[in-house]
């Protein structure tokens, strides 16, 4: 239950400063167009003239589908598993921001205690864990539940140990927001 807990407060810790910048910096799916250094047969109007586009920088929107929310989920459940804290609390950061306004601390410091009180065993599991699409609740287009129910992985995963969360689509992205 501790765990829970704490993720719940760690996810709520981060600031939408680096969830922008890194959901900026980072795709959230693969696409056909993955050699973006490579000469593109349709240049975009802003590498054209030099003005910026209202798309985000460099990379395309994610996908604003359940299989999105899920590729999302599952990045991270990867980053938890690999205590790769810049993208914890990117995927996070509007549930940590709720977490900091409420007392918190930021996300990095809150997440930094989370994956102490996550087991070696844990952790290995999460870095390949995956989502079982037929256990999620769609509640909106733009929300989507995600219980501990629906994560397959390797380790055995409960309310206290990992938690449920809800990712909504913001800012072209899934984050995770409660």
């Amino acid at each position: 239950m501790a765990v829970s807990t704490c993720v719940a407060l760690v996810a709520c810790a981060c600031g939408p400063e680096a969830t922008k910048e890194d959901t900026d910096a980072k795709p959230s799916s693969p696409s056909a167009s993955t050699s973006a250094e490579g000469p593109s047969a349709t240049p975009s109007a802003s590498a054209r003239t030099g003005k910026p586009s209202a798309e985000p920088s460099g990379d395309q929107p994610a996908p604003r589908t359940i299989e999105g929310a899920i590729q999302r989920y599952e990045q991270y459940l990867h980053a938890l598993g690999r205590e790769d804290i810049d993208t914890v609390c990117e995927v996070a950061g509007p549930a940590a921001k709720k977490a900091q306004d409420q007392g918190l601390g930021p996300c990095t410091s809150t997440y930094a205690v989370v994956f102490q009180m996550i087991s070696p065993a844990q952790k290995k599991a999460l870095q390949t864990a995956t989502v079982d699409p037929q256990r999620i609740a769609v509640r909106t287009p733009d929300k989507i539940e995600m219980p501990v129910e629906a994560v397959r992985a390797s380790a055995t995963f409960s309310e206290s140990d990992l938690g449920s969360y809800t990712l909504e689509y913001l800012k072209n992205d899934w984050y995770i927001t409660d």
